[in-house]
């Protein structure tokens, strides 16, 4: 029976926006730690940048009273990050596929952010439960 070497990190910051290099620094170290190229790694930290960023900015109209937890867990085959917050949720359907016209637009709420974030992981889900928490979960599979 092969024994799965599964580690957890968590990191629970403020929102505030000076706090995403402290984000950033803990993705890139969990992304070295799971033998990630460097490209991935940057990816990695792109995508979850780019979640926190959305968290701190619509979830919480950048209330600093509030947290964001970011937890990393990576075995062999692939890291997973869950991004929760307790603010105010939002349709992820409503910001789907914007067109040309109306991505000027998105790119002040928001709507740009997710898309680049589908593009650089593997896999992106949603949970939210309104009025309660919001998680996003992404997964990256290491190239073996």
């Amino acid at each position: 029976m092969m024994e799965s070497m599964e580690r957890t990190f968590k990191l629970e910051v403020p929102s505030s926006t000076e706090n995403l290099s402290i984000i950033r620094d803990f993705v890139c170290a969990i992304g070295e730690r799971a033998g990630m190229e460097p490209d991935d790694v940057a990816k990695l930290e792109l995508a979850v940048d780019e979640g926190c960023a959305n968290v701190m900015e619509h979830a919480y109209s950048r209330d600093s009273t509030k947290e964001v937890s970011v937890r990393a867990a990576f075995d062999q085959h692939a890291i997973h990050i869950v991004i929760t917050d307790t603010g105010k949720g939002f349709d992820p359907a409503s910001v789907e596929e914007p067109g040309l016209d109306s991505m000027a637009a998105a790119r002040s709420s928001g709507g740009l952010g997710m898309r680049l974030i589908k593009r650089l992981m593997d896999e992106v889900h949603y949970e939210i439960v309104p009025g309660v928490k919001n998680e996003l979960r992404m997964v990256k599979r290491l190239q073996k």
